[in-house]
């Protein structure tokens, strides 16, 4: 194998040696040794990728994340689903993973805001842009579905809030319940909201 077509195998088992550790324990509570011996890297390769050090890595984490949760919805929304059937699949795909992890991997964004300091004001930043993202892709599909634009952030607004909530109490419970009750609720609420768009009683 070249170092050229080495050199990004490497990138990405960083990246996802950070995402699990962020996932199961947060940026604070790993190391970076664990980090490169899960990764299979020496230091150097590291400081090759991410001159940053630990936390460059924990933000390209992150920006994973934040990617294949965006991606999943862009699908599901191109796929020409109405925002109900996409956030039920959403989150359905959510239920799966946590329950594949057995309980013990949450949202690494939800898991490190929560640890973080004043002092970790970079990775707040990319966190906070995150969500950002999340919410505008949620709130632009409800647009396109006739809910007023400030009524669509709103609602954006409380599926983030609600979804992250359900998950980090399912994952202590080891239980989907949680999960399971907040997507129904959140259904019932977003289906409301576009039956009252098309004048359904």
């Amino acid at each position: 194998m070249t170092r050229s077509a080495e050199l990004p195998a490497t990138r990405d088992r960083l990246i996802a040696a950070m995402s699990d550790a962020l996932q199961r324990r947060g940026y604070h509570g790993v190391g970076l040794s664990e980090l490169l011996v899960e990764a299979q890297a020496p230091k150097g390769v590291l400081y090759h990728h991410f001159p940053g050090g630990k936390t460059e890595l924990a933000i390209a984490a992150i920006q994973s994340a934040v990617s294949r949760l965006t991606s999943a919805l862009d699908r599901l929304i191109a796929s020409g689903a109405d925002p109900v059937a996409a956030l039920s699949a959403w989150m359905a795909g959510a239920e799966k993973q946590l329950e594949k992890g057995r309980f013990e991997k949450g949202c690494p964004l939800a898991t490190v805001a929560l640890e973080s300091t004043a002092e970790d004001e970079t990775i707040r930043g990319e966190i906070a842009a995150g969500f950002a993202a999340i919410r505008d892709r949620l709130s632009s599909a409800l647009v396109a579905s006739g809910v007023v634009p400030a009524k669509a952030r709103a609602l954006s607004t409380l599926i983030v809030s609600a979804y992250e909530g359900a998950l980090m109490q399912a994952r202590v419970a080891g239980s989907l319940a949680p999960m399971t009750e907040t997507a129904s609720a959140l259904l019932q609420l977003i289906q409301s909201e576009l039956d009252a768009v098309k004048g359904i009683r």
